[in-house]
């Protein structure tokens, strides 16, 4: 059993990752840690984890722990990734790993050096919905795709929410702007070569609230918008010359809508859908992290797509400050 070790006790932990690694058939709750012990040992007693530690360098150099999970506030991801790499341990870290691509390649160099698995943790790409659509578009199904539309939004204005701190790399883009840019390039092997972007930021906050982004894939485009001050909203949509292929609730499956893909047809007249009733895409990412860990040949978000993907993000940041279009 792969022993898994969780750096704090953010709300994502709590309510999506140690749920799911409890639940795991591979893996056990090893350890859990914060800078104030009685949260780690409240929450390690709350989901039967063996350890508690008050400090984070206190897990890490544990002999009890194989791999750790850290869903720190981003500004301290691409720190703590290096200290638990340093520590031999593997590390599944939270998206965004970084909040520039040029952070990322030392991380790499680290990982080779210590021989361990390092990924940032879109659960995404484990979903067998996302799967479906990456096998209908590459099986032809709505033939040459041309364009790809999404949007994501939520609304949140609690001065305190990490979201919504600039110094703890809050904002709209760093948040779920990467999850448009992955579940693209995911679905179609594809990359952008470059962006168009118009960023609102809040005027007390100092974050990107609202971003309408434009990205040019060579063979077909992807527009989308993202806000953290809108009405609660994710939808995803490809559209092709033969049909189209649209995902309802790409990201939080299950939370936004039911766990759907439809593939309609070029009249549509016809529609098929595709149901995954039940799935758990963050208990399918922790269990391949950790048959990936122990040699297994899995298909994992590797530190080199991390890098691929903050340079869209960072390209966007670039493009919004200026007219017309601007380079990946």
């Amino acid at each position: 059993m792969f022993r898994w070790g969780v750096l704090s006790t953010a709300k994502i932990g709590r309510e999506q990752l140690l749920p799911a690694i409890v639940e795991a058939e591979n893996g056990v709750l090893a350890a859990i840690a914060s800078r104030d012990l009685s949260k780690a040992k409240a929450l390690a007693e709350r989901f039967g984890a063996r350890r508690a530690f008050g400090s984070y360098e206190e897990l890490l150099a544990s002999k009890d722990v194989d791999g750790v999970y850290i869903p720190l506030p981003t500004s301290q991801h691409v720190e703590w990734t290096a200290k638990a790499i340093e520590a031999g341990k593997h590390v599944l870290v939270e998206k965004p790993l970084a909040l520039d691509a040029k952070d990322i390649p030392p991380l790499i160099k680290l990982r080779d050096a210590k021989k361990v698995l390092v990924c940032e943790a879109f659960m995404v790409i484990y979903h067998p919905q996302w799967i479906k659509v990456r096998d209908l578009i590459a099986s032809g199904a709505i033939g040459r795709l041309r364009h790809v539309q999404g949007a994501f939004s939520y609304y949140n204005v609690d001065p305190n929410n990490m979201r919504n701190q600039l110094d703890l790399g809050g904002g709209a883009l760093p948040d779920i702007g990467v999850y448009p840019t992955v579940s693209t390039r995911f679905s179609t092997g594809k990359e952008p070569g470059r962006v168009q972007a118009t960023i609102e930021r809040d005027k007390k906050f100092g974050t990107d609230i609202y971003s309408s982004i434009r990205a040019d894939f060579g063979d077909f485009e992807l527009s989308f918008y993202l806000s953290t001050q809108m009405a609660a909203r994710q939808v995803m949509v490809f559209h092709g010359e033969k049909g189209f292929i649209e995902v309802f609730s790409p990201f939080n499956a299950g939370l936004y809508d039911h766990h759907r893909v439809e593939l309609h047809n070029q009249n549509h007249t016809e529609a098929q859908v595709f149901r995954f009733p039940g799935t758990q895409q963050y208990r399918l990412e922790v269990e391949t992290f950790a048959r990936a860990a122990q040699g297994g040949k899995e298909r994992v978000f590797t530190l080199e797509e991390s890098v691929l993907n903050q340079k869209v993000i960072d390209a966007i940041f670039r493009a919004g400050g200026k007219e017309g279009w601007e380079a990946v």
